[in-house]
């Protein structure tokens, strides 16, 4: 019986538009890192010493004052005290007498042990120096001071400091009044100290808290120097193995030394040339297999077109067989471009699903009844039992279909030696199950985790573009299923994949049996 040939006449998708647009999306996000100018280490010795210094500064100041204040308190103390003593030894031997006054009062200054270190002054009623034990003040002029003043009209004692009018030098003086027999007020003994030590004091204070901040200072930008020679070093070193992978050197490495950022830095930078050295090893194997998988059909194409052409072959059967075959590898071409075209419609996200609500059996069942006899003739036993219930889904059937023809493809293929393929399709209340299982050479352990991966092909010779897997698992990543692959090597693989079942209240679900019902009937 004459079997009619017909050529494939379809026309290649274009996938130069499919690259196009997905060139026109919008680029990658770009996330903004804070920095200034002037480097890390600039950055980090200006900062910090910035504070040190203000720090520094604050402290110094503090201390000097709490010094200051100190020595002055204690100074101020002493002259009170002095002078009080000094007020109340002259007021037992004085009395009516003003010339006794003056005797008393010369007597006492002529005798004062400590001149070497204050100078004590007889101050009259009217405010003039009556004597002093210093040569260089002159005896009848007004010390002209606040301290004389308030004393004299108070009655109390009365503490000043300021410059001196004769020497220019600051000093501070103390007076306390001074009394007849009667209690009348007949003038004031006062006390006089330079403070010449108590500034010098303070100076030592000063110098000692420059010393101190200068070694502190000295102290922070060693250790800043350290630990940011820790930081700038392990960074710069970081940059140099970025750029060379950057020039197309992958997979170095760089040598983790201690487990803190900088390490954890280490192990991204690590696993990010790993995994482009890997995605790079994929792509050339991806592009070297596309090339061998698009040459072989085009050479089978060419030849037995040149040989038609040329009238080589006369025979009627060997003519149908070459159509046959030209026929077959255009089917393969256009698969393939169509997984291409699948491919990079995932990769931009323009990939669209017809959603609607169905009985998954039946597109199961429809793709079970198209590989049935195929698989029968390369001596593959298939085994599905139909499922008793309905499995409603809510999803696009014609990519869902896709999947398991691309699954059950798979286990055809690399199933093959195990001569059987097993189907299973079961529900609970929650999710629909599909597994197909085959006896076949199964996938090593250490490819496993990446079988599903694009361009990955492992340690595989069959022919295939590495993609049809990837593309299987996001479609149903994208139906709200999973896609999982358990295989023990030399004894075959189980792809299991789950999808919600859906709610079928308000609306009709046409069930497999009718599916099944019209297939055979064609």
């Amino acid at each position: 019986m004459d079997k009619k040939v017909t050529a494939d006449t379809r026309e290649l998708p274009d996938l130069s538009q499919e690259f196009k647009g997905k060139k026109q999306q919008e680029g990658p996000r770009e996330f903004r890192v804070q920095h200034a100018r002037g480097g890390l280490k600039g950055r980090w010795t200006m900062n910090s010493m910035t504070i040190i210094t203000a720090a520094l500064a604050i402290a110094s100041i503090f201390i000097t004052m709490i010094g200051a204040s100190y020595y002055y308190n204690n100074m101020r103390q002493n002259l009170v005290t002095r002078t009080t003593q000094s007020a109340a030894f002259l007021n037992r031997f004085l009395n009516s007498s003003y010339e006794q006054f003056l005797s008393a009062g010369q007597s006492f200054v002529t005798g004062f042990e400590d001149k070497d270190k204050l100078e004590i002054q007889i101050v009259s009623y009217g405010g003039y120096i009556l004597s002093s034990s210093s040569s260089f003040t002159q005896t009848g002029s007004a010390p002209g001071t606040e301290d004389v003043a308030q004393c004299l009209e108070n009655n109390t004692t009365t503490v000043w400091m300021g410059k001196d009018t004769t020497s220019g030098e600051r000093v501070m003086s103390a007076s306390s009044p001074l009394y007849d027999s009667n209690q009348n007020l007949i003038g004031c003994v006062r006390c006089i100290s330079s403070m010449a030590l108590v500034q010098r004091q303070i100076v030592y204070i000063v110098l000692a808290c420059l010393l101190v901040g200068l070694f502190f200072a000295l102290t922070v930008e060693l250790s800043n120097r350290y630990f940011i020679k820790s930081i700038v070093e392990p960074v710069m070193k970081i940059n140099i193995i970025a750029k060379e992978i950057a020039a197309g050197r992958y997979g170095m490495r760089l040598h983790k030394v201690y487990d803190d950022e900088i390490g954890d830095l280490c192990d991204t930078i690590n696993h990010m040339s790993e995994e482009i050295s890997r995605a790079e090893r994929m792509k050339n194997d991806f592009i070297s297999s596309v090339s061998h998988e698009l040459r072989t059909p085009l050479t089978a194409i060419g030849g037995w077109s040149d040989t038609l052409i040329a009238g080589g072959a006369t025979d009627p059967e060997e003519v149908i067989m070459g159509l046959r075959i030209i026929q077959k590898e255009s089917s393969r071409l256009t698969q393939m471009v169509e997984e291409l075209l699948d491919f990079t419609r995932l990769e931009s996200g323009r990939m669209k699903l017809n959603v609607e609500l169905f009985d998954v059996g039946a597109e199961l069942y429809e793709a079970v009844y198209m590989y049935e006899n195929m698989l029968e003739k390369e001596d593959i036993q298939l085994v599905y039992d139909i499922p008793d219930q309905m499995c409603p889904v809510s999803g696009d059937r014609h990519r869902l279909k896709q999947v398991f023809l691309n699954v059950i493809d798979n286990a055809a293929k690399y199933g093959k030696s195990g001569g059987k393929i097993q189907i299973e399709l079961s529900r609970d209340s929650y999710t629909v199950r599909i597994e197909v299982r085959d006896w076949g050479v199964g996938i090593k352990e250490d490819e496993l985790p990446f079988v599903k991966e694009k361009f990955y092909k492992g340690s595989s010779k069959q022919r295939g573009s590495g993609i049809g897997l990837a593309v299987t698992d996001e479609i149903v990543r994208m139906h709200g299923g999973t896609l999982n692959i358990a295989s023990t090597y030399g004894e075959g693989t189980t792809v299991t994949i789950s999808l919600p079942l859906a709610n079928t209240d308000t609306k009709r679900v046409e069930p497999t049996e009718t599916i099944v019902a019209e297939i055979n009937k064609e």
